[in-house]
């Protein structure tokens, strides 16, 4: 029966004035987070708690028979566990929080190892979006998953019915329009990562949009990733009745006043129609004034389908503010890198040297198999005009590989709906008599539902790994090796390697994603694109360029997303013997022709054998589409939270 406590209306608080207000205003609960480990910290005195404040705001909620959630929901680096745990100990013996919202697995990994009574709710950075995901938490003891925000009502209500899970959705605030724990371009490029709660908004850069072979200007510098902000307000019966049970409402760096405004206006709507469901109407009454004092254009943003050029805020009015702008990525042999490497001891783990390569043809596969690679990746996303892997190229490429005594390991896309996991286990079910050395997966719900092929599972950059803890974690889930995130300066890479039992492969050269988007920015912004005339436009290639002139390629692939890459390739060459205690080396060629991908794998494997490499070197960066640059490591470190 629909009643007052079907459904959670969750606020965001700062500071405790913001707290107190959210609760009087109508909230059922609030979040907000501690001083340090969450996603908000790039001004910690102004919207973040000590623990004296935490504690005084937990009993404030509970005398008043509210919830409080603390948002844990950063990733942690190497140094950051040991302190990580004194605050897990302090949360669950004096602040007694209803529920931690975490997506760092390390955060799971300690809770259950420490005999923690904390509860915990998956953050949207987890990135949950399919069936085995939610009952892989729920068999963790998650009690509650913040759901991708490119998941639209539809497929939330069936993994709602699926798992009966329970769901909180975002319904108004500022949405990022990267997939959910997918974008690493302010990590990279400032040291500040997203995903640890120092994102500098890349995304709300100015862009034009370009023809990368011809440097054609197709559309004009806009604002073309500022999406708007998410307002729901108007569609409380279609939230509730996919079986939405937390509303929640972005904001912690808003001022009480804001809060405020925006809690009591859904708590009306919301009581409204559970007091009378057929006899509810919207009241417009208090509409235009809401309207008015928006902060961005409003947007539904993919809460009932894709999300379209409409719902961009191309013009930059309504910006609140810009926290960075773009600038000249550096280079791969750039003098701080240099330094950065020269004073931190190499890899000592291991000395494998094992060098494996993610491929995107059958081609390609050859010839990374023929230049010295030790395992290919095969399958997974591919990039238009290429065409996917059929089953009779996977079956190809493994008999070239294992001509070769190579591996050959199944990937696998990295965003993993349910539709896209039943045409995985048909794939896998008519390979079954292909002997793969493995699968590599980009999620949990993908590394539990690939289990009963009795594949040996990889864990693929999209799990943000971070730290020893969350290796740990991934290991007792099944995986056998996981990428360690690119997010990640040497110094905190090295700590990761050497305390994991777990081996770790680290990406050193290769065209890198900044960020993965489920929209089709083609459709958007070429001026001729029609989905039915003109559709073929799509097979050419396009790029962002930014103020600061670095064109950022724009790849769209068989899953209608589109993946924006940095303007510049990783290449970790010139420091490559701090890595040889690595368990392996990965070069990522999904986007290189098979010659780039062989001369690429030639160097690499000449590298590692101590071999001289310097002419081919030459020749590779006179093919390479892109120049080449030093990724995360001109720094010492991705900033801590």
């Amino acid at each position: 029966m629909l009643n007052r406590k079907s459904v959670e209306l969750l606020a965001p608080a700062g500071n405790f004035e913001t707290f107190v207000a959210a609760i009087e205003s109508g909230a059922d609960a609030v979040y907000c987070g501690g001083r340090h480990f969450n996603m908000r910290v790039h001004n910690l005195q102004a919207f973040n708690f000590t623990n004296e404040e935490l504690k005084a705001a937990a009993e404030y909620a509970h005398k008043c028979d509210k919830k409080i959630y603390i948002t844990l929901n950063n990733l942690i680096s190497p140094e950051e566990i040991a302190p990580l745990i004194d605050y897990l100990k302090i949360l669950d013996a004096e602040i007694k929080p209803d529920a931690l919202i975490v997506q760092d697995f390390a955060v799971i990994n300690l809770i259950r190892k420490l005999g923690l009574n904390l509860e915990v709710h998956a953050s949207v950075m987890q990135n949950v979006h399919n069936t085995p995901y939610i009952f892989a938490l729920k068999n963790l003891g998650v009690s509650r998953v913040v759901v991708g925000r490119e998941l639209s009502l539809n497929e939330v209500a069936l993994l709602k019915q699926k798992t009966g899970m329970q769901i909180e959705y975002f319904v108004h605030g500022d949405m990022c329009i990267a997939v959910s724990g997918q974008c690493v371009h302010s990590g990279v490029t400032f040291g500040q990562s997203g995903n640890r709660g120092r994102c500098l908004k890349p995304c709300r850069w100015a862009y034009k949009f370009i023809d990368e072979v011809t440097g054609e200007v197709l559309d004009d510098s806009s604002y073309k990733l500022a999406v708007g902000d998410m307002c729901m307000l108007r569609k409380i019966p279609e939230m509730i009745q996919a079986g939405v049970y937390s509303f929640k409402i972005e904001g912690r760096m808003r001022p009480k006043e804001f809060v405020s405004r925006i809690v009591a206006a859904y708590r009306k709507a919301i009581d409204g129609y559970i007091a009378d469901p057929t006899g509810y109407s919207f009241d417009e009454t208090d509409w235009q004034d809401f309207y008015q004092n928006r902060v961005r254009k409003f947007t539904y943003v993919q809460a009932f389908g894709k999300l379209t050029k409409a719902d961009i805020g191309l013009s930059g009015k309504h910006e609140p503010r810009f926290f960075s702008q773009a600038v000249i990525e550096k280079s791969f042999d750039d003098s701080s890198a240099a330094n950065n490497f020269n004073a931190v001891e190499k890899i000592s783990k291991s000395n494998c040297e094992k060098l494996n390569v993610r491929v995107s043809s059958l081609e390609s596969a050859k010839s990374a198999v023929e230049n010295g690679a030790d395992l290919i990746y095969i399958g997974g996303e591919v990039f238009r005009p290429q065409k996917p892997f059929t089953l009779e190229e996977i079956k190809s490429a493994v008999e070239i590989a294992h001509t070769a005594n190579v591996k050959a390991v199944l990937n696998t896309p990295r965003v993993t709906t349910d539709k896209i996991l039943a045409e995985l286990d048909l794939q896998l079910e008519k390979l079954q008599n292909v002997q793969l050395d493995g699968i590599l997966v980009s999620n949990l719900g993908a590394l539990n539902f690939v289990k009963k092929f009795n594949l040996p599972i990889y864990a693929d950059l999209s799990f943000n790994l971070f730290n020893h803890e969350a290796a740990e974690f991934l290991q007792k889930q099944g995986a056998i090796q996981a990428t360690a995130s690119i997010e990640l300066a040497f110094a905190q890479l090295r700590n990761l390697t050497e305390k994991s039992d777990l081996p770790i492969e680290i990406l050193i050269h290769g065209a890198t994603e900044s960020m993965i988007c489920d929209h089709n920015f083609i459709q958007f912004y070429h001026p001729d694109f029609n989905e039915f005339a003109t559709a073929d436009i799509l097979d050419k290639h396009f790029a962002l360029q930014d103020s600061a002139g670095e064109n950022h390629s724009l790849r769209y692939d068989q899953f209608e997303q589109t993946h924006i890459y940095f303007a510049k390739d990783l290449c970790l060459l010139p420091y490559i013997e701090k890595f040889a205690g690595a368990a392996a080396l990965r070069i990522d060629a999904q986007d290189y022709s098979p010659e780039v991908t062989g001369l690429t794998t030639k160097i690499y494997r000449a590298a590692l054998d101590g071999k001289n490499f310097d002419s081919d070197f030459e020749t590779l960066q006179k093919i390479s589409r892109r120049k080449f640059g030093c990724g995360v490591h001109h720094f010492k470190e991705s900033k801590n939270s």
